[in-house]
């Protein structure tokens, strides 16, 4: 048994290094590329779980502040017995991908809370109830409205198609959007939802997502279905799956088309039911999550792994890519935060992990991804 997970580890490692190595032999990088302005801490997301598991998929991440950052795993992932001496604190040091393994994941400790030292301070298993049984890969992302007073928290779980609203001190479930397990179309369902957004009037931008390819705009106070745009295609404005939606200054929307490559841009309008679409940015390879800032977007694309930066206008001002290898390795920067010190946290939804990133001395200030932006 443990010969067959090892195994079965190695292969699916393996399969992921050579795809991502092919991928970025014919990948072309546009625009400047530099080093990382970063340091990763070593080993900083301490390990918590019970013997035998690991962290599982890091999915969500939110920094309220550099000593509260919590987090969405999609679970934890069973090790093998005995646990080989290279374990490192994570399921990655084994080669096992966590996304892949799905026979190794357990439904447990599914949100939780770390300090600024990668401690776990805060531990919701109480809701560890809302990703059991859960066949997919459960929770997505996970948001904060900086315009909200009591800063509830957002939790989006795509295979359960719903939206779990908490409480900050997450001791209440406030609100359920859509219906647990069913997907549709219409105004009160989603299909693999895949994140939300904020917009300074209150309304909420939900990206839904993988099935429905639209962007839902509705009320943050009760959900409330207001109007959508997006739909499936490849024209400008359309998607092939809406992984995750940003706001910046001046109304504009930012929408990434994980499978289509590229980035949607869109304004608001004076009317709260309609958005125009402004551009689209094509040549990426799996976008994955963004930051907005004052001036400037974001991104992390998967081919080769790296850090993006651009202009409102689509043009490429800098990129870095992300160590693949050793102890601050990654195979995914399927999540990224930052906190009011610019630290930067970034998760890892295969290896099973979030790592650390502080600015280097001396980096160009140009180069630090700051806190997302927020309408003064």
């Amino acid at each position: 048994m443990i010969k067959r997970l090892l195994k079965t580890a190695a292969a699916l490692l393996i399969a992921g290094q050579i795809s991502g190595l092919s991928a970025a032999e014919n990948e072309v990088i546009l625009g400047p590329v530099g080093p990382s302005p970063y340091d990763i801490i070593p080993y900083w997301h301490k390990p918590f779980a019970q013997p035998g598991y690991a962290f599982g998929g890091n999915s969500g991440l939110f920094a309220e502040s550099p000593d509260r950052i919590i987090i969405a795993q999609r679970g934890e992932a069973r090790l093998p017995n005995p646990i080989p001496p290279e374990y490192a604190g994570y399921a990655g040091s084994l080669g096992i991908n966590v996304l892949s393994a799905t026979e190794l994941r357990t439904w447990q400790n599914c949100l939780y809370v770390l300090d600024g030292d990668g401690n776990v301070i805060e531990n919701w298993t109480q809701w560890d109830v809302l990703c059991a049984g859960s066949d997919g890969p459960g929770p997505h992302r996970l948001r904060i409205s900086p315009y909200d007073p009591d800063k509830r928290i957002w939790v989006i779980n795509e295979t359960f198609h719903t939206i779990y609203v908490f409480s900050n001190d997450g001791k209440e479930l406030l609100m359920t959007l859509g219906e647990k397990g069913v997907p549709g179309a219409d105004a009160t369902h989603f299909a693999r939802p895949q994140d939300v957004a904020f917009l300074p009037d209150g309304r909420v931008l939900i990206a839904d997502g993988l099935d429905n390819h639209r962007v839902i705009i509705a009320d943050s106070k009760d959900g409330k279905y207001i109007s959508e745009f997006g739909g499936f295609g490849t024209e400008p404005g359309q998607f092939n799956g809406v992984h995750t939606v940003a706001v910046g200054p001046d109304g504009l929307i930012f929408a990434l088309d994980r499978s289509g490559g590229r980035v949607n841009v869109y304004r608001t309008t004076n009317d709260p039911a309609r958005v125009e679409h402004v551009s689209t940015w094509d040549g990426f390879s799996l976008p994955l999550d963004m930051i907005v800032n004052e001036d400037a977007v974001w991104l992390t694309d998967l081919n080769p792994l790296r850090f993006v930066k651009l202009d409102f206008n689509g043009n490429r001002l800098y990129s870095w890519l992300v160590e693949r290898d050793g102890p601050t390795g990654y195979l995914e920067v399927h999540a990224f935060t930052v906190d009011s010190d610019l630290n930067l946290y970034g998760g890892d939804n295969q290896y099973g992990r979030t790592q650390k990133l502080v600015p280097k001395p001396g980096a160009d200030p140009a180069l630090i991804i700051g806190q997302p932006w927020v309408a003064r």
